[in-house]
């Protein structure tokens, strides 16, 4: 069982889908999470770091600590 919050569950069940057009994933969260995507993305970041988000989902949160990593890295 998780401890996570029921919208930080939709975050990284939206994490996990694939989006193929430009601006579907911007238009998934404004319609299905009703969040700015500035918002969205600063409630992944921290998710990111939440051992209980590592715990509920270890691919996803693996996978984006590696690309967050990345980008730091190329700045």
């Amino acid at each position: 069982m998780t401890d996570l919050a029921p919208r930080e569950l939709a975050i990284l069940a939206l994490e996990r889908r694939g989006f193929a057009a430009a601006g579907a994933k911007e238009r998934a969260i404004r319609e299905e999470l009703g969040l700015a995507p500035v918002r969205y993305y600063q409630l992944l970041n921290a998710l990111l770091d939440d051992p209980r988000a590592l715990a509920s989902d270890p691919v996803t949160i693996n996978r984006l600590r590696r690309i967050r990593q990345s980008r730091r890295r190329d700045r």
